[in-house]
């Protein structure tokens, strides 16, 4: 018997006999909904916390340590 030998699974790789699952046709719309509450509420709100956080630690650095300059003299 004259066999061939098999394809190189590394080079050749097995293609996949189903075909891939359709998309949810609401995907989209929550994507875009998910984009809009980050981009609209979660974002600005975050970004006013750590503004606000690291204003609130220089306040409390400058309670415990003095303002900034130079020494008084």
């Amino acid at each position: 018997m004259n066999r061939q030998p098999l394809p190189d699974p590394v080079r050749f790789p097995a293609r996949p006999t189903a075909n891939p699952p359709l998309p949810d046709p609401g995907a989209k719309r929550r994507e875009i909904a998910m984009f809009l509450i980050l981009a609209v509420v979660i974002w600005p709100i975050l970004s006013v916390a750590v503004v606000g956080g690291y204003g609130f630690l220089v306040w409390m650095s400058q309670l415990i340590m003095g303002p900034p300059g130079p020494p008084p003299v």
